[in-house]
């Protein structure tokens, strides 16, 4: 009786430890997601005024008047990868892994140059990382309080896929056109102040991200059209019962 009455609390305080963690872990995301919105939201309505306002002039500055938004919703976007590793998000790690290096290279690697930062190509890769967000976390949002309308779910799983290409190719541009710039500007080669010496050739490196750039969004383009499919088959299920 005693050893049945301690196993019994024991479960029932293991299963309200549970249930914290578990409200504590969406009140978290609910928190994340709201920031990535808002911070989203912010640069759309801001470029597009400006884009309104002084037409393709605007282009220029873009990474003046919304630079520090996009690098901290970029830079919030890592803990991403340690949600889905904890479990908080129910989602593959390496589609995001590769989305996520992605735009974070791009970011810092090469948009961070001062000289590089009034570029056409940085407003078209900044409006396309927008629109994926502004795709990706309100539905992501919702789903964390109710269902997600219909057409939003088929808005997020199949723009985001033509929208992801685009970015893809605006990045690859965005890295050729680097290219130029390093070796112009003298930073071909980089000491690297490690335990061992270590000389990096930034152009090598850039053309040696391409192939990789290639390959990462050739598996991410994969994953995205079956979670197109398995959503769209979702939703037809769901329609049929109603």
């Amino acid at each position: 009786m005693f050893s049945t009455g301690k196993y019994n609390n024991q479960h029932h305080n293991r299963h309200g430890e549970e249930e914290i963690r578990s409200r504590i872990g969406l009140a978290y995301l609910f928190l994340y997601y709201l920031l990535q919105f808002c911070g989203h939201t912010w640069i759309f309505a801001n470029m597009s005024a400006r884009f309104l306002s002084f037409g393709s002039d605007a282009l220029a500055g873009t990474f003046y008047f919304v630079g520090v938004m996009m690098s901290l919703c970029q830079l919030l976007s890592i803990l991403e990868l340690f949600h889905i590793a904890d479990g908080l998000e129910n989602c593959r790690l390496l589609p995001r892994f590769v989305q996520v290096m992605e735009r974070n290279l791009i970011l810092f690697l090469i948009i961070n140059q001062e000289e590089f930062q009034s570029r056409t190509i940085v407003c078209v890769l900044f409006f396309l990382w927008n629109v994926s967000g502004l795709l990706r976390y309100p539905c992501e949002l919702l789903r964390l309080i109710s269902t997600p309308a219909p057409s939003l779910l088929w808005a997020r799983y199949t723009l985001s896929v033509p929208v992801y290409g685009l970015s893809v190719i605006a990045e690859g541009i965005s890295v050729l056109q680097a290219l130029p710039y390093y070796e112009s500007q003298g930073n071909s080669s980089e000491q690297l102040h490690v335990p061992v010496s270590v000389y990096v050739n930034f152009p090598y490196l850039l053309m040696a991200y391409l192939p990789l750039l290639a390959l990462g969004a050739g598996i991410t383009f994969r994953i995205l059209l079956q979670e197109r499919r398995q959503s769209l088959v979702s939703m037809n299920k769901k329609t049929k019962r109603e």
